[in-house]
């Protein structure tokens, strides 16, 4: 068995259906189970729904009515026949949102949310298990509801693995191909939940690790997994293999490729993860497992944007506890003590005022810069480097905070 997962990315309009099915085509769909995420920006635009039902109901219907009209689109593009069933289909799951809207008598946003919320996902694998079915690739659709169970933390849900272990060992079959939603799971009483947002890939190690998959492949619009964001760094690398441990590291600093809960049922069974593009299924991408050797042998560049740097001395760190309303998304504290190795090292040069601190127990550099513009980590950085970190046995992961401002507080504690 093989579980596939497709981000609304892939299939954002028609031509990305298509290549879905053509990639299926190309690398194979016996014993597979393929997990799908809402089309494009549809999440967004549920998440505007949503906003409207509770601040501006008077425009409740129209933002509906957009989201049906994207997907319409799609469809009209897909099914030359509009008396084709997947149009009534279809159809009846926005009847069914909007009866949610005329029955809730919840005021709970989070409930709310997730009862919403999954329609996207609904509608997307309709439309493409429908489309599958019509050009010869037979497959059975299937709520993931009614397998993958969850207490009732509505927006961040955690699995009842025993239930859903259950479930999905003795329900799906695993001779058919078969497609789902990701992100989304029931409770007790039967209302949907949501796993946290991005959390289809979860959904797709979930089915892994209950039917002892052989493998996951998450299809991206990037080769693989790599060295660096190709938005913001030049010559970004693909990393053809990376071990479990190194890619829980990368997801840990902030990297995207990859969802953090994924790795772990996956890591618990050896699982193996692979990131392949859907613009390019033939090419191999990269490969996540057991104690694999980072390939190549380059170091890793993270970049969180818009941060704040707090500096902080203490006379015992056990004690201090910093909190903060900075309108930051991130507040990155550097914490000066005897136990760490270096102090932080400031650095003035072409790319702006830098201030550079190892973290010599997770092999770590943070760097955090005032500069605008960053190259592929530069070259004096590197060097700055290249004599401390000798014990260093394996590529070095530079996480980079862009920080928007630097303060320096007179704290003691």
């Amino acid at each position: 068995m093989q579980i596939y997962k497709f981000g609304g990315a892939s299939v954002k309009d028609a031509e990305g259906v298509r290549n879905l099915a053509n990639t299926l085509k190309s690398v194979g769909y016996k014993n597979t189970l393929i997990i799908v995420s809402a089309m494009g920006k549809t999440t967004n635009a549920m998440e505007k729904v949503i906003s409207n039902y509770f601040d501006a109901r008077h425009e409740l219907n129209s933002s509906v009515q957009e989201v049906k009209k994207y997907h319409n689109h799609i469809l009209l593009d897909l099914f030359e026949n509009e008396t084709h069933d997947v149009f009534e289909n279809i159809d009846s799951l926005f009847q069914k949102l909007l009866q949610f809207f005329d029955h809730n008598k919840s005021p709970d946003y989070n409930f709310v949310y997730d009862q919403v919320i999954a329609f996207g996902e609904l509608i997307s694998t309709s439309i493409i298990s429908h489309y599958l079915n019509s050009i010869g690739l037979t497959n059975s659709w299937l709520d993931v509801r009614n397998y993958i169970k969850t207490d009732d933390y509505y927006r961040s849900a955690k699995v009842n693995w025993n239930q859903t272990q259950e479930l999905i060992s003795k329900k799906v079959d695993t001779s058919k191909l078969n497609i789902t939603q990701g992100f989304i799971g029931s409770n007790s009483n039967n209302f949907t939940t949501t796993l946290g947002r991005e959390g289809s890939d979860y959904t797709a190690a979930i089915f892994a690790f209950c039917l002892n998959a052989k493998s996951v492949t998450i299809w991206k619009d990037v080769p693989g997994v790599l060295n660096a964001d190709p938005r913001y760094f030049e010559n970004a690398e693909l990393l053809s293999q990376i071990s479990y441990t190194e890619a829980i590291e990368l997801s840990y600093y902030g990297a995207s490729v990859i969802h953090p809960k994924t790795l772990q049922p996956l890591q618990r069974k050896e699982i193996p993860l692979l990131v392949k593009s859907f613009l390019n299924p033939e090419n191999d991408g990269s490969v996540v497992g057991k104690d694999l050797e980072l390939t190549p042998k380059i170091p890793c560049y993270i970049l969180k944007q818009n941060q704040t740097l707090i500096s902080v001395s203490s006379l015992d760190l056990r004690l201090l506890i910093i909190s903060s309303n900075l309108d930051k998304k991130l507040i990155f504290v550097n914490l000066s003590s005897s136990k760490q190795l270096t102090v932080p090292l400031w650095h003035t040069g072409p790319f702006g005022k830098t201030l550079i601190s190892n973290v010599s127990l997770s092999q770590s550099i943070i760097i955090v810069t005032s500069c605008k513009k960053l190259p592929l980590v530069s070259p004096f950085v590197q060097i700055l480097f290249l004599e401390r970190l000798k014990k260093v046995t394996r590529p070095v992961l530079f996480v980079i905070f862009n920080a928007s401002s630097f303060i320096y507080p007179s704290i003691r504690t």
